[in-house]
């Protein structure tokens, strides 16, 4: 079966085709970091515009990349939520025309479960069961993964997730969107140790996760010094340090309660280094395996939305012939494959 997927959840165009029988077949993605970075962040009237400039253009392209042409396309896959209204509904609205004339079926993909599933496009995939630790700009979840929509969401943020809260301080600290990149390239220069960020919600038992304390705590971190160049980046290396400890805390507690060896970390925010890197002394240590996307798979893509789609198809190749789209869509929520 191949299968086209569409993304279009934010603000990055993913297109992808993926074979259940050769993989990964062609994949291209057209991200809007310039449009939006004048305005310091996503404006979803500008979001949706731009996706219905870029996405048919990029089906053509990703569809002669892999040597394709519709009368082999065997299903759609497309996301449906969560993400902002109006750029869902540009994918949703292109994925189920072209469903219709191509006379194929086409499934509503839930975002966070093709980024839960992102690592399955890697030559060594995770072997269920898992605990999945899913950290973006929107989400930051610790999920129990038995198998293809058996799901149970074990610890979420109660307030900012993970990447938000990189986008605010890396604002408080001066620096460009997207906050968080340009926050971890600023760390690389600071200080280790010179300031201490509190480790929130470890004090307690519990999976969930609450980091808009560390922002306030940065605001008076910074107020308190005199601002220069070298200040920021040892705050911004405090502020990341305490972040990514704080997950690794969280995963670690996951882990000991599901009894499980296997940690799939995806989202945005994993490919930030340092995590990939405390992540994988701490799996060392203790005798975890630890699975992530490749960084062009971390961020939005097509190729994991073309992926979890070609599983459900597998599954269960008719859907209801309407255009889904779902702002806000619990994963609990989704139905086993």
């Amino acid at each position: 079966m191949n299968v086209l997927g569409i993304e279009t959840s934010c603000d990055e165009t993913g297109v992808a085709v993926y074979s259940s029988l050769r993989g990964l077949l062609a994949h291209a993605l057209f991200s809007q970091v310039k449009i939006h970075a004048e305005y310091g962040g996503v404006v979803p009237e500008l979001a949706s515009r731009d996706h219905v400039r870029k996405l048919i253009p990029l089906i053509r392209r990703v569809l002669d990349e892999a040597k394709l042409s519709q009368a082999d396309i065997d299903g759609i896959a497309y996301t449906a939520g969560p993400g902002l209204i109006g750029a869902l509904l540009v994918g949703a609205s292109v994925a189920r025309s072209l469903a219709w004339a191509w006379n194929v079926p086409s499934v509503a993909v839930h975002h966070m479960e093709g980024h839960l599933l992102a690592p399955m496009l890697e030559p060594t995939p995770p072997q269920y069961p898992f605990v999945a630790l899913l950290v973006s700009g929107g989400h930051t979840q610790l999920v129990r993964v038995d198998s293809i929509g058996k799901y149970e969401t074990l610890g979420e943020s109660l307030d900012d997730a993970a990447g938000e809260a990189f986008d605010k301080t890396a604002k408080m600290l001066g620096l460009g969107y997207p906050g968080g990149p340009a926050l971890a390239k600023l760390a690389e220069t600071g200080v280790p140790g010179r300031f201490k960020f509190p480790r929130p919600m470890t004090d307690r038992p519990g999976l969930d996760f609450s980091f808009s304390g560390l922002k306030t705590h940065t605001l008076t971190t910074l107020a308190a010094t005199a601002g220069t160049e070298q200040d920021k980046a040892d705050v911004a290396w405090a502020f990341q340090e305490a972040v990514v400890e704080t997950l690794i805390i969280k995963c670690r507690r996951a882990l000991k309660q599901c009894g499980f060896k296997r940690l799939v970390v995806a989202g945005g925010v994993s490919a930030n280094r340092l995590m990939r890197e405390m992540l994988g002394q701490m799996a060392l240590k203790e005798g975890y395996q630890v699975f992530f996307p490749r960084l062009e798979f971390c961020t939005d893509n097509g190729a994991m939305i073309a992926y979890a789609g070609c599983q459900r198809l597998l599954q269960n190749p008719v859907e209801s012939p309407v255009i889904f789209s779902r702002p806000r869509w619990p994963l609990d929520e989704l139905p086993p494959a």
